[in-house]
């Protein structure tokens, strides 16, 4: 009997269905997962992608914000654990890519040879802060087409793919954050991701400027707006992220479940929906834990 994550599972082929399906043309929607119950729980229902999202994975794994404090190798832990854990092609939050040049190579490499499918690379100063906050500072254009550059050429899997993103829009200003972005494009990039527009009207005018597949960063109560899946096809954006939908909602739920235990006591009459205990033991592996025992049974 195999240990559970003991498959071997064929990244390469991952990487080839998630790269087929973007240059498709089809918008590929990447819900946010941010621990092992969310991993496994999105990867039942069949995307195209998931997203590990810096900000709910921070979050989750260190209780802090994402603001450049986790290191290089606390990220490529949880890439590792992400990737054994699910069969769906994981697209990962790569941040600056964690220092220089040369610690670029070691992130893409790294993460590609964990089982991500593809890494996000931001033009933000170290540290870095996440996307939808203020007080963002940019390194030179120039800098960032080097971390591209070396990105492209670390990678072994031409299918693995490089998403750059540029944060420019929220301190300098629309049009750089898209000059920035041809910049990016003709540096290699697979992917483009101008964070944080902050109109529908921002959104038309970058999806009408690029050849390239684009990303939009759907987060709630962020500065962008949120749209319907019919919306983001028709403005031409490829992927879409949900970072922290699901982070939000199961921080509702907790709270809810927390603020019942204080009130009453007891989760006697609680009103929150709650996961079948039988089915979500199943789901987490407790039948292949019988299965074992009935094996090696004495």
């Amino acid at each position: 009997m195999l240990y559970p994550t003991s498959h071997h599972p064929n990244f390469q082929n991952r990487r080839a269905c998630l790269s087929a399906k973007i240059k498709s043309g089809s918008l590929v929607i990447a819900p946010g997962i941010f621990e092992m119950i969310s991993a496994k729980m999105a990867d039942k229902h069949d995307f195209d992608a998931l997203y590990m999202t810096g900000y709910g994975t921070v979050a989750s794994y260190l209780g802090l914000p994402d603001a450049g404090i986790a290191t290089g190798s606390e990220m490529l832990n949880r890439v590792s654990q992400f990737a054994k854990v699910t069969k769906t092609p994981l697209i990962c939050d790569g941040d600056t890519g964690y220092g220089g040049l040369l610690n670029v190579m070691h992130t893409v490499h790294n993460y590609e040879q964990s089982g991500a499918c593809a890494i996000q690379l931001e033009d933000q100063e170290y540290p870095k802060k996440c996307g939808h906050m203020l007080g963002r500072r940019v390194i030179e254009a120039e800098e960032m087409v080097q971390k591209i550059k070396v990105a492209v050429e670390t990678r072994e899997d031409p299918n693995f793919l490089i998403i750059a993103r540029t944060d420019a829009r929220t301190t300098l200003g629309l049009d750089e954050a898209m000059r920035r972005a041809e910049m990016y494009a003709k540096a290699g990039a697979d992917l483009l991701f101008i964070e944080s527009p902050e109109s529908v009207e921002e959104m038309e005018q970058i999806g009408k400027a690029f050849d390239l597949p684009l990303v939009a960063n759907m987060v709630e109560s962020g500065r962008t707006p949120v749209l319907s899946h019919d919306e983001l096809k028709r403005l031409g954006f490829r992927l879409a992220i949900f970072p922290t939908t699901a982070l939000l909602a199961a921080g509702a739920a907790f709270n809810s479940v927390y603020s019942h235990f204080k009130h009453h006591g007891s989760s006697f009459k609680t009103e929150v929906p709650l996961h079948d205990f039988q089915k979500f033991s199943q789901m987490m592996g407790f039948d292949w834990v019988a299965e074992f025992d009935k094996t090696h049974s004495k």
